[in-house]
């Protein structure tokens, strides 16, 4: 395998495109654009699509028919779109998935291009789901 020096959004989405996934779906803000951004460029080879969409809630809830439909997708967000998606999110948790659905949330410590400081892990915990939070891109890839 050859190495490469990756933005963490830019590994995220290599490691999307690694397992497989069909489909992503995401609202264009930092700090996670570059995860659509690389899929929109790398993924089509792959066979994926990657489509922008009006907010967060409609993006999660593509996701959420991909996976039911049984193929793996990947949503992804910034933290303050959690509170957008949350409904759709935590509702999900309930059901059975047929196909693997990442959610990739994106916080912002130090409110650098947002709005407010959020600690969206606590989501996970709301929807009892598990939450990994890499510390460097070589765990965004491995998680």
């Amino acid at each position: 395998m050859t190495q490469k020096v990756l933005l963490g959004d830019e590994a995220v989405a290599l490691a999307a495109i690694h397992s497989g996934i069909t489909a992503a779906y995401a609202y264009p803000g930092t700090p996670s654009t570059e995860i659509l951004e690389y899929l929109q460029r790398h993924g089509p080879a792959a066979g994926i699509r990657a489509t922008w969409c009006v907010n967060e809630k409609t993006a999660y809830e593509q996701a959420l028919g991909v996976s039911l439909a049984g193929h793996r997708t990947l949503v992804s967000m910034k933290h303050v779109g959690l509170n957008v998606a949350a409904d759709p999110f935590v509702n999900s948790a309930l059901v059975s998935v047929n196909g693997g659905l990442v959610l990739v949330v994106c916080d912002d410590p130090g409110i650098h291009s947002s709005q407010n400081e959020q600690d969206s892990r606590i989501y996970g915990q709301l929807a009892s789901v598990p939450v990994l939070e890499p510390s460097d891109a070589q765990e965004a890839y491995d998680f």
